[in-house]
């Protein structure tokens, strides 16, 4: 996978997130279906986070940052959608850098061993960051639609 490839399919998942959220507004921001569900505004923020643990496990010597816990409290004091969506644009922003930081041999190099995809090449994290923006895109059109709004189709 070249740099150029894989910036173009980081950008697809972000027009595909940010196209199926558009419609929720900073008065969703403090939502949730059922109490223990995340919020909206941490629901973005958890995508953002995501993004952001990708790309620092790709190239860490020791791989992920497996500390769930400290990564649940960060998100846990996000309540402003607005706030959310700023930290998500910095993390696909970052992303495209650090993308364009490495060569295709770098991003074909293996992960380091591990539960989060050890020994697969780093590009594979891309698959992982689609499959997680997708994720929460999904429980996010459902949030909208409790919420009396209607999703748009991602892909058009």
């Amino acid at each position: 996978m070249t740099p150029d490839a894989l910036v173009s399919e980081l950008k697809s998942f972000k027009v595909f997130f940010d196209r199926t959220t558009a419609c929720l507004t900073e008065e969703d921001s403090a939502f949730a279906p059922i109490e223990g569900l995340m919020t909206t505004a941490r629901v973005v923020a958890h995508v953002a986070q995501t993004v952001d643990w990708f790309l620092e496990g790709a190239f860490r010597d020791i791989g992920f940052d497996m500390d769930f816990e400290k990564h649940g409290a960060e998100v846990a004091g996000v309540t402003s959608l607005t706030a959310s969506r700023e930290w998500l644009d910095r993390s696909f922003a970052t992303a495209e850098e650090t993308i364009l930081k490495h060569s295709a041999e770098e991003w074909a190099m293996p992960l380091p061993a591990g539960p989060v995809m050890g020994g697969a090449p780093r590009f594979a994290i891309f698959s992982g960051i689609n499959d997680h923006t997708a994720h929460h895109r999904g429980a996010l059109a459902v949030y909208a639609r409790l919420r009396g709004h209607i999703p748009a189709m991602p892909y058009m």
